[in-house]
């Protein structure tokens, strides 16, 4: 079984910043772990993704949030953060991890997602 838990999320005011995290696991080790992502959903609006990186530490970003978000991961703690400065009433929605993981070396490689965390900007 894997699990995706995020934390860091919360209320903050216009121009302020939050890191979220988001922390693979499972019983026994993972194998490998290729593409990692942040998503967000708004009240009544599709969700969207937000950035990703790949397990070499290429990077992409919706063009909302170039500039004020950052993504990273580290390998060795299973875990993907974002890192977002700047941030605008418009940022504010439930943001979701996800990660393309292959748990053992006979799996096939699944995509996981993690429960979300909300995040509310204060204008």
């Amino acid at each position: 079984q894997v699990r995706l838990v995020e934390s860091g999320g919360g209320l903050v005011q216009n121009g302020g910043s939050l890191r979220l995290s988001c922390a693979a696991s499972a019983s026994g080790t993972i194998f490998s772990i290729n593409a990692m992502g942040w998503y967000r959903q708004a009240p009544g609006k599709q969700r969207e993704l937000v950035a990703e990186i790949s397990s070499g530490g290429s990077t992409n970003y919706v063009d909302s949030v170039k500039g004020r978000f950052t993504i990273s991961r580290d390998n060795a703690k299973n875990t993907v953060y974002l890192q977002m400065n700047s941030l605008k009433p418009e940022d504010t929605a439930v943001y979701y991890c996800n990660a393309a993981i292959r748990k053992t070396v006979v799996d096939g490689t699944r995509l996981y997602w993690g429960q979300g965390t909300q995040v509310t900007v204060s204008s």
